[in-house]
């Protein structure tokens, strides 16, 4: 027997709920009496943080449908307008909800007396980005939900200009403001005036953005180079900028080249995880090709696959990625680095802090999330392991899976007219920095609590050592020593140097580690002894995190 109260609750829900389908799927579940799913349905009111939000699509309040991002598009607009923010941009990507998600918060905006603005059609995220500082917009939403499970459906908010004492310039906003975001959403109490005047931009800014692209390229390449859009919208733009930099076009992985919401031939739509670029290496086979490159499916990621002579076609790791890109434009793009700086953040390798330094180049080390490395000063470039690179931040000032793509292939075209492979490169790097090798553990789990029993555990009772090496320092960095923000991690650094970092996901029900082992060189032994570690302490991890 459903309880009273929430009977009540899903009633009043019903009531204003904007739209049928949904109201009409939680009245089938009251006269069906489906308690689990009135109860997952109403588990509290989505919350919404410094990654903005995300969740499944569905009814209720703790699902993403109309009635959630209307009330949180009238917090934000209250937000916006206690500072005389006026202007808004809405972008969206291919997935389920977002066409009325983005239709729901024009009417919202709109209606509480903004300008709004909507991108023409389904586009990468990045152009969301660019556009902002192109049109000079004071606040852009991106409706997606990037690459995470085919179920979820997700709202990202940019700010423009300087808000608050905060140089945003066009970046995902950063606390205090997804807190006093989050009140005012939770303020929001009785339905909103609905407008309906909007703007729906035409492709002048969609084809600016592809030019900016396009201009970081100063010659073409030679290069051969299979993508996949992992059933997103990174084709077109992938295709667009090519041909304007003048690349080859790139051979498509067909399977996955269109918008495709249900995302048929991966369990997951992320790069990272396993399986999901297997076919992208088949086609790769099949044409001889010399790179791989997926995105995710708002195109924001970039990840790249290539021949190793070891282990065959193989993605590589996003720090492998960031050392290739750090390395290459600090030391065949040295103008671009002149009074610039280099960032990472906090869970990738050390290797981009030795390069800067070894350039004479300024680094900072950020936390986790492209939103802090985005408002770091005169950046000319900066990359996250998890794929996110931004390239070109003076035109997106967020990652940018499209322009890092690009860079990309020229690189590896630029290294091919050498007879240079990019395993090669990457040795060239290891041999002069030393073999920098990371590992990702992630947990999956079901309970959030897990995550935070977890944590606390070992703040209780720290390891004293892993896998046969001592722990040297434990770091608790919720109350960090270094100069950066309180964030809920732990840092291990151990007597070999090797360095762990556990936290949970900001995006995901994960648990997440990091591990980084540096051996001297890229010699054939060192990289057995890094790798022998590896094994060694994942396995222990594991156990540990269990």
């Amino acid at each position: 027997m459903i309880d009273a109260a929430l009977i009540a609750e899903v009633e009043k829900w019903i009531a204003v709920d904007p739209d049928p389908t949904t109201a009409a799927t939680l009245r089938t579940w009251l006269e069906n009496k489906n308690e689990i799913e009135l109860r997952k349905s109403f588990n509290g009111f989505l919350q919404f943080g410094t990654a903005g939000m995300r969740g499944p699509v569905g009814p209720g309040p703790s699902c993403m449908n109309r009635a959630v991002v209307g009330r949180t598009a009238a917090g934000l607009a209250s937000y916006l307008k206690k500072r005389g923010l006026q202007s808004v941009i809405i972008g969206r990507d291919a997935r389920h909800g977002s066409e009325e998600f983005t239709q729901e918060s024009a009417e919202i905006l709109s209606g509480a007396g903004l300008t709004v603005f909507i991108l023409p059609r389904p586009l990468p995220t990045p152009v969301l980005a660019y556009a902002m500082n192109k049109l000079d917009i004071d606040c852009g939403i991106m409706v997606t939900a990037s690459h995470n499970p085919r179920e979820d459906n997700g709202y990202k908010v940019y700010l423009g200009g300087t808000v608050d004492g905060v140089l945003y310039r066009g970046s995902q906003i950063i606390s205090p403001a997804d807190s006093e975001i989050s009140a005012e959403i939770a303020s929001i109490h009785s339905g909103q005036p609905r407008g309906t005047s909007w703007t729906v931009l035409d492709d002048v800014v969609v084809n600016d953005y592809a030019n900016s692209v396009a201009a970081l390229i100063t010659k073409a390449e030679d290069v051969k180079v299979v993508y996949s859009a992992m059933h997103g919208v990174g084709t077109e733009m992938i295709q667009w900028t090519f041909h304007k930099a003048g690349f080859t076009q790139p051979i498509l992985v067909d399977a996955q080249s269109k918008p495709d919401p249900d995302f048929p031939t991966v369990k997951f739509p992320n790069p990272e995880e396993a399986g999901a670029i297997d076919l992208s290496l088949e086609v790769a086979r099949a044409h001889g090709a010399d790179i791989v490159i997926a995105n995710d499916p708002d195109a924001d990621r970039c990840a790249i696959a290539t021949l190793d002579p070891v282990a065959g076609w193989r993605m590589l790791r996003g720090d492998e990625v960031g050392a290739i890109l750090g390395y290459y434009i600090a030391t065949r793009l040295p103008e671009r680095t002149t009074g610039k700086s280099f960032a990472n953040s906090i869970v990738s390798a050390s290797l981009l802090a030795k390069i800067s330094s070894h350039f004479n180049i300024e680094f900072h080390e950020v936390l986790t999330g492209f939103k802090w490395l985005a408002k770091i000063r005169n950046l000319t470039f900066g990359y996250e392991e998890a794929l996110g690179y931004c390239v070109d931040p003076i035109n997106v000032n967020d990652k940018d899976g499209i322009s890092a793509a690009l860079l990309l292939a020229k690189i590896a075209g630029e290294l091919k007219s050498e007879n240079i492979s990019i395993i090669e490169y990457l040795d060239e790097i290891w041999n002069l920095f030393g073999f920098h090798r990371t590992e990702q553990i992630s947990i999956r789990v079901n309970d959030l609590d897990h995550v935070e029993q977890v944590l606390r555990g070992l703040r209780l009772n720290p390891p004293e050592s892993i896998a046969g090496y001592e722990v040297r320092s434990f770091e608790d960095l919720l109350s960090p020593t270094d100069g950066l923000p309180a964030t809920n991690a732990l840092r291990l650094f151990l007597a070999d140097g090797t360095r762990i970092i556990v936290r949970p996901s900001g995006t995901e029900a994960k648990l997440k580690c990091y591990i980084e082992v540096v051996r001297p060189t890229g010699s054939k032994s060192d990289k057995a002894s890094a790798e022998e570690a590896i094994n060694s302490l994942r396995t222990e991890l594991l156990a540990i995190l269990a």
